[in-house]
């Protein structure tokens, strides 16, 4: 088949160490959970004892260390919590000085805040991508099978020959905008299509498209999955009548690899081959065990998480630990008349109307001045139902918000990753 020969040619030139790491996940997803925090705590004494002797950053910050006398990964909490400021500030100084065979520039996407640009070494980056692979044969799928991307496609020029070479190359085809006749391309491509992956705004409104003009639906397809973005429970719907099969989550990070990976019974399974992830205060502390340029030890990713009880077990048969839910971004605030609030707060309106009245609503909130907020719906809602919206908002910001709520709002294109709330202050 050509296609898996272009895709296994690429990925020998690219990471030839990917094999034998996909080789070891697999023998390792069948590990106990005893194994796999011992093989855990391994990594991590490893990774301290690099980093003390290679990063002049973790020289500094780890120099009354002993990695000696870590017993158990709760001596995890000895060492100093590394925020993005950090990482922004001091990128210099956390890169390992020493001579790596192969490396990759990498670059995060920004949409947090300032984008950070770092070397990592081809082992991290193959081990990053066969976790990828292992959650792909999850769901019975080959990563060189036709694949639909849904990801940005705001290119020009040069800029977008060279998209559909490297999408080419990979058997991958993309939605590059909305418009009738591109569209039905796309659709026709999907029939062909064993999965499709990408931002799951984008997914989501591809579906909704699909069912509205009652397009064909693909009758081939293994895996959707979404990435990059919150799945809303009213995604969930849509997107199962539109492609057949329910969309699954992949959850991570470009400097921290992937964090967890949902399985074919509907849990996200931790990575724990590759990370350790710790609930402080509800929000994600993880530490990259397996990247050595530019170590990211007990790192303050910027979301609130909640992790499943350790005792919780999946029929699936693996041992990892599950991520119950990310629940959203952190550091975002809302300006009341009087007071601030976490715009976490919108998370758990919007999931007491699913949880308490089986309302799923596609939200958006939008900010532009103190003590006032424009929430705008992609549904068009009944009066009962706006009633009890809005006594959700009377919960958690009393009289202190004035607000507008928006119906049938539709999103005509969408070209990059998809925030539930906007701030202009």
């Amino acid at each position: 088949m050509l296609h898996k020969f272009l895709f296994k040619l690429g990925e020998r030139l690219r990471n030839p160490s990917i094999r034998k790491w996909f080789a070891f996940l697999k023998t390792s997803e069948k590990w106990s959970i005893e194994a796999l925090e011992t093989y855990q705590l391994e990594q991590l004494k490893a990774l301290i004892s690099f980093a003390k002797a290679t990063s002049p950053y973790y020289q500094e910050k780890f120099k009354d260390i002993d990695v000696a006398t870590f017993n158990s990964l709760d001596d995890l909490t000895k060492l100093p919590v590394l925020s993005k400021a950090d990482v922004i500030a001091h990128n210099e100084a956390i890169h390992a000085k020493h001579s790596f065979k192969k490396v990759f520039t990498a670059t995060t996407s920004g949409s947090s805040g300032d984008p950070l640009v770092y070397k990592r070494e081809e082992e991290a980056d193959s081990f990053n991508r066969a976790s990828i692979f292992r959650g792909y044969s999850w769901h019975n799928v080959q990563p060189w099978e036709r694949n639909g991307y849904f990801w940005g496609f705001d290119f020009s020029g040069l800029k977008c020959f060279k998209v559909r070479i490297l999408d080419a190359l990979q058997n991958r085809f993309r939605v590059f905008d909305y418009k009738e006749k591109a569209f039905n391309q796309f659709v026709k491509k999907l029939q062909k299509a064993k999965y499709i992956h990408g931002y799951s705004s984008m997914i989501y409104q591809s579906a909704k498209l699909i069912n509205d003009k009652n397009l064909p639906k693909p009758k081939h397809l293994k895996m959707v999955k979404g990435t990059s973005e919150k799945i809303y429970d009213s995604y969930k719907e849509e997107i199962k009548k539109a492609f057949g099969v329910p969309i699954i989550s992949e959850y991570g990070a470009a400097e921290t690899g992937i964090i967890a990976f949902e399985c074919e019974k509907g849990n996200m399974h931790i990575n724990m081959e590759g990370v350790i992830v710790e609930e402080i205060d509800h929000q994600i502390v993880v530490t990259n065990l397996q990247m050595k340029a530019f170590p990211i030890i007990r790192y303050q990713l910027g979301d609130y998480i909640q992790l499943a009880p350790e005792n919780k077990t999946c029929t699936c048969g693996k041992s990892h630990y599950i991520l119950e839910e990310v629940t959203g971004r952190i550091g975002e605030n809302v300006y009341g008349k009087q007071e601030i609030y976490p715009s976490l707060y919108f998370y758990y309106i919007f999931k007491n109307l699913g949880k308490k009245h089986n309302i799923k609503l596609t939200y958006q909130i939008i900010q532009k001045e103190k003590g006032i907020l424009i929430f705008n719906l992609e549904e068009q809602i009944t009066n009962k139902q706006e009633q009890l919206l809005k006594g959700e908002i009377y919960n958690y910001f009393s009289d202190d918000i004035t607000y507008n709520i928006n119906q049938n709002v539709k999103k005509s294109e969408v070209k990059g990753k998809t925030k539930s709330f906007i701030s202009y202050i």
